[in-house]
């Protein structure tokens, strides 16, 4: 990541189009290389994020979830690192080789993952196989919503993990 996007924050986001303005944000800063883990159950905003990660990558293409295709390129407009979006479940959870890496490669991606910024939903257990560094995202629906389920809001937190980090 380039710029002052801090290395570990938190942020409380009251609708959808915050949690996309934060995206935007940390869209902005992503460079090739760069890997976001996404962490929250069903519902949380990871998908949503994404989507706000893309328009500050200014990459082409609707970004909706990878469930059902494992990964999603999006090429940028311009200059910049393409967006790969990932369903990290489908890499490393039951049915998957034990190889998410070579999972992922196996997809035939126009991109090499060096040369692109990769967004990883349920990304646990994969990242730490293909990076030495990461951004751990972490989206919590639950801790301002259990009075009313109703709500949109959501607790956003972050921390870049391995070499770029003081962990």
């Amino acid at each position: 990541m380039r710029g002052a996007f801090a290395q570990a924050g938190q942020r409380v986001c009251r609708t959808s189009q915050d949690t996309k303005e934060l995206g935007r944000e940390l869209g902005e800063v992503l460079q090739a290389g760069d890997v976001v883990i996404l962490d929250g159950p069903l519902g949380a905003g990871k998908t949503t994020l994404t989507q706000g990660i893309a328009g500050g990558m200014d990459v082409k293409g609707r970004v909706t979830s990878p469930t059902f295709v494992i990964a999603r390129e999006h090429r940028p407009r311009a200059s910049g690192p393409a967006l790969v979006h990932v369903d990290a479940y489908r890499l490393v959870g039951e049915g998957s080789s034990g190889d998410p890496l070579g999972e992922l490669d196996a997809l035939d991606l126009d991109t090499e993952l060096l040369d692109a910024v990769v967004v990883a939903e349920w990304g646990g257990g994969l990242v730490e196989r293909i990076a030495g560094s990461y951004l751990v995202v972490k989206l919590d629906r639950k801790t301002l919503n259990e009075a009313d389920p109703n709500l949109e809001a959501r607790i956003i937190s972050w921390r870049v993990v391995g070499s770029a980090s003081s962990d």
